[in-house]
């Protein structure tokens, strides 16, 4: 029976090796990446990641616990919003900043100082998305409000913050949003050694969100999330409570999207509340669907695989390139509904089972007979 269970824990071993070896190779090219791209491109790659960082956090609640938000793009604008003042300030040594000037605002507004300081904006940055999503999430999910019901109002959550944000030009920069940073922690952002220590940080995060998810799912609250996108009547009558799952998964994963805008903002040099609306949002999700839902793998590949393929067509096709992305989408639902990692398991287990079932033909036509 020892012999049993020690096979049996390196069988366990093997399979978790397996299936973080993706995430190991996917983080050492990205690590390798700088030492092959130009400048420019690098700074593109580290935007993708951070768009990683935020496909982590949908797949946590789409893929593994069946719900789907159409509105994630507040989560990480706000995260990127709260970034973006510390910034703004820094680059103004404290002074108004010039969109209140030309505005004629003469006195900052008192909940924008304490954003001077960069604990404070980091801290708001994963606070704030958090406590928005505890709110709608406790408010919909106490009142059994799902799937197409809850995805509309994601949807309506997202015009409204979007309205709300180019309404308030003196406050918020309006629809040119806040830009023309100049600085992060006293270091140029104009210089392309801080440019790629950003890129590096961004990958580190993107590793330890990935642990933080992974650790979720391994766990029994990550086999509870399941069961809900399963069957959530079932889950309810097997005495668990849907609704605190269910808030708290959407909870982390508004903290992973302000995580994420909070890293692209000084990456790209410009947040608006365009980042907010429907059709980020919707993107968002496509990212996920086609790198693999129920996989943090296929989350992360999705995310910067399609953001490659969109920068490489609309740099040769700027007309037409949002076609490509559709159509890239529909074929990915039609024919690979589990997405490229899906697919790419689906084809392994067969290749598989044809070895495994050629062995056994060959094993038995060497049987001597009697």
């Amino acid at each position: 029976m020892g012999g049993n269970m020690n096979r049996f824990s390196i069988g366990n071993k093997f399979e978790l090796g397996k299936k973080n070896m993706t995430i190991v190779i996917i983080i050492l090219l990205l690590c390798m990446a700088p030492f092959f791209l130009s400048d420019f491109r690098t700074n593109l790659l580290g935007k993708f990641v951070a768009f990683a960082i935020l496909a982590l956090g949908i797949d946590l609640i789409w893929g593994y616990t069946g719900i789907l938000s159409l509105g994630h793009g507040v989560y990480f604008g706000l995260g990127a919003y709260c970034m973006a003042m510390y910034l703004k300030l820094e680059a103004g040594g404290g002074r108004l900043p010039d969109f209140m000037s030309w505005s004629g605002r003469e006195t900052l507004p008192w909940f924008w100082k304490p954003f001077g300081a960069a604990p404070i904006a980091i801290f708001m940055a994963l606070c704030l998305p958090a406590l928005i999503a505890l709110a709608i999430g406790y408010l919909t999910f106490k009142n059994r409000i799902r799937g197409v019901y809850f995805s509309i109002l994601t949807q309506a959550l997202s015009i409204i913050f979007v309205v709300l944000f180019v309404g308030q030009q003196e406050l918020t920069g309006g629809t040119n949003g806040i830009t023309n940073f100049k600085t992060i922690f006293n270091f140029s952002l104009a210089d392309n050694r801080t440019k790629l220590w950003l890129y590096y940080i961004s990958v580190a995060l993107l590793l330890l969100a990935f642990i933080f998810c992974r650790f979720i799912i391994n766990k029994r609250v990550g086999r509870v999330l399941i069961a809900i996108r399963d069957g959530e009547n079932r889950a309810r009558f097997s005495g668990y409570n849907p609704t605190t799952y269910k808030v708290f998964v959407y909870c982390i994963s508004a903290v992973l999207a302000g995580l994420a805008g909070a890293i692209y903002v000084p990456q790209v040099g410009i947040i608006s509340p365009a980042e907010m609306g429907i059709v980020p949002s919707i993107e968002m999700v496509i990212w996920v669907a086609i790198g693999g839902r129920g996989s943090l793998n296929g989350a992360i590949i999705g995310a910067i695989l399609v953001n490659l393929m969109k920068s490489g067509i609309s740099e040769k096709f700027p007309a037409v390139w949002s076609y490509f992305i559709g159509i890239a989408f529909v074929v990915v639902v039609i024919f690979m509904p589990t997405g490229l990692v899906g697919a790419f398991n689906k084809l392994k287990k067969k290749l598989f089972s044809l070895k495994v079932g050629k062995a056994g033909q060959l094993a038995q036509s060497n049987v001597p007979v009697e």
